[in-house]
């Protein structure tokens, strides 16, 4: 997810050259996600499902091997079943296959494999998991995912306006303190509604909870850029006009969701996490 600004503000018009594929993808693709998570059960699971699968492929052709055959097929497999035991209301057996999928694709030359069924597995179980709750499973949902596209869409547009000093030069030079202020900013006020609309009260927990799980989020993005930069690769995939892969797209997700399944998990089952 390249929200902190991919690039410095250097020309005015270079600013904005993928503008247009971003918008064009979030216009096709945010309806389809948005009527998922909000109908959740089945609909949400198959879509969580399908983006296992996606960033499975994804970063096993990183590491240069075939998904079609071991030990390929072993993470596939492993972060396939991490969301669909989830869904079905066995988280506990959804860990323990991303501990055994990880576990069997270990070796010393391919560390990375088994980095990837942890990196991407946990993130996709903590979305199916978190939704999953009858209660508060929607408003939880709906809630991170405001707080995450607004960071998103805050930071790139604070960073391509103001720019300034860099956040992180060393593992993704484009990417600015602006950005990083920006997003916050726009995650605290999207926050803060979400929870209005979803489920009113607290509203100083709301937008804390808003700028934990942007922070999150945006720790997310610089842990994808510095993959990336170990990877010698700018985008994960082509997948998505604009955004690269799904890697590029979900790496704030992967990262905030299980923080947000990990404060579901303090505070009890049907209680909004600003509640």
């Amino acid at each position: 997810m390249p929200a902190l600004a991919d690039r410095g503000p250097a020309r005015t018009g270079a600013r904005w050259t993928d503008l247009r594929s971003r918008v064009v993808s979030a216009v096709v693709l945010a309806p389809a996600v948005a009527a998922c998570l909000w109908q959740g059960g089945p609909y949400w699971g198959t879509l969580v499902a399908i983006g296992a699968v996606g960033l499975a492929l994804e970063w096993v052709v990183l590491c240069g091997v075939s998904a079609a055959a071991w030990p390929g097929f072993g993470v596939l497999a492993a972060v396939l079943a991490a969301p669909v035991l989830a869904g079905q209301g066995r988280p506990d057996l959804g860990v323990s296959a991303l501990m055994i999928g990880a576990g069997l694709v270990l070796s010393p030359r391919r560390w990375r494999l088994a980095a990837g069924v942890l990196y991407a597995g946990l993130g996709v179980l903590a979305l199916v998991w978190l939704r999953a709750d009858p209660v508060a499973g929607r408003a939880n949902l709906v809630f991170l995912v405001a707080v995450i596209w607004a960071s998103d869409i805050g930071a790139y547009l604070a960073g391509r306006l103001i720019g300034g000093p860099k956040l992180a030069p060393a593992v993704s030079p484009g990417k600015t303190w602006s950005g990083a202020t920006g997003g916050l900013g726009a995650a605290m006020a999207a926050g803060c509604a979400a929870a209005a609309l979803m489920a009113p009260g607290h509203p100083v927990r709301a937008a804390l909870l808003a700028v934990l799980l942007a922070a999150a989020s945006q720790a997310g993005d610089l842990l994808e850029s510095a993959i990336k930069r170990g990877f010698g690769v700018k985008d994960s995939g082509q997948l998505i006009p604009g955004h690269g892969g799904l890697l590029d797209r979900l790496d704030g997700f992967l990262l905030a969701a299980p923080v947000a399944a990990g404060l579901a998990l303090l505070i009890g089952r049907g209680t909004a996490l600003w509640h």
